[in-house]
């Protein structure tokens, strides 16, 4: 089991960790981007929040499916749209920066590490900001299809909803009878955010790459995930068979407990600036 720190104490122990490692990679998840504004998933011991999001098989073959999903999105699209970065995705673009860790990896989907100056980046899930057609694959931004979706659903376009994960948003079902999805511009097909569904696989070409950054690294920082979903949990059993160290900032229980060397239980948007004036110092 991993020693544990508090906010001070972990981010002098992380220092410790990314001096003694020159090609540190980190993995993050949805617990860095609540400080942005954007609910996460599960609780502290890991547990889902609500309902099962939407899965992609179901998805692809079901409009009432892609209605609920379109219709949920365009209520809740609206507030990720306006989500900036917060301290903690900006404490690891000046980390990345000044050369204390190598890449990122993030299984979010929310765009903020881009907005926030990281480089060496993959978006292990997509990017919500992006849509593609199934039938054509052209390409659109998230912003340009909530227009046609308020212009073809006027009376949706403001409800009151409570927000959920990734720009979604909770309404009750007679919300989304009369609902209307727009088709793609170009060939009237089936429109899909840009990300990876539950229930379908991250695409090879993403996973290479991410695979790629794991053999080049020395070791593994986890930054708000509890590495529940198999797609993250992987790289930590990746790291461990190679002997690399694993180090984690996660507020409560992770998957890969076990695997960890040092865990530090902390907000990483407060935690993470602090490391960078330590690494600095050193």
């Amino acid at each position: 089991m991993p020693d544990h720190f508090s906010v001070h104490e972990g981010a002098h122990q992380l220092a410790a960790f990314l001096t003694h490692h020159a090609n540190v990679l980190v993995l993050t998840g949805a617990g860095l981007s609540t400080a942005s504004g954007i609910p996460d998933y599960r609780d502290k011991e890991g547990v889902r929040r609500g309902k099962m999001p939407v899965q992609g098989p179901d998805f692809r073959k079901y409009e009432a499916v892609r209605r609920r999903y379109w219709a949920r999105s365009m209520v809740g699209w609206p507030a990720l749209a306006q989500a900036v970065p917060n301290a903690g995705h900006r404490a690891l673009a000046e980390l990345e920066a000044d050369g204390a860790i190598r890449a990122v990896i993030t299984q979010n989907v929310d765009g903020l590490h881009q907005r926030a100056g990281s480089a060496r980046l993959t978006e292990l899930h997509g990017n919500i900001h992006q849509v593609v057609c199934l039938d054509c694959h052209a390409q659109f931004s998230r912003a340009f299809i909530q227009l046609l979706l308020e212009d073809a659903n006027p009376g949706l376009a403001r409800p009151p909803a409570v927000p959920a994960p990734d720009g979604d948003a909770q309404l009750e079902p007679e919300a989304l009878e009369l609902f209307r999805i727009p088709n793609c511009v170009h060939c009237a097909g089936t429109l899909k955010p840009d990300v990876v569904f539950f229930g379908d696989g991250v695409p090879s070409a993403c996973t290479e790459q991410a695979f790629a950054q794991l053999a080049r690294a020395d070791a593994l920082l986890v930054v708000g995930s509890s590495l529940m979903v198999f797609s993250g949990y992987r790289f930590c059993r990746m790291a461990a068979q190679a002997g690399k160290p694993i180090a984690a900032l996660n507020l409560g229980k992770t998957r890969a407990d076990d695997l960890l060397s040092l865990k530090a239980e902390a907000c990483a948007e407060q935690l993470l600036p602090e490391l960078v004036q330590l690494v600095r110092a050193a």
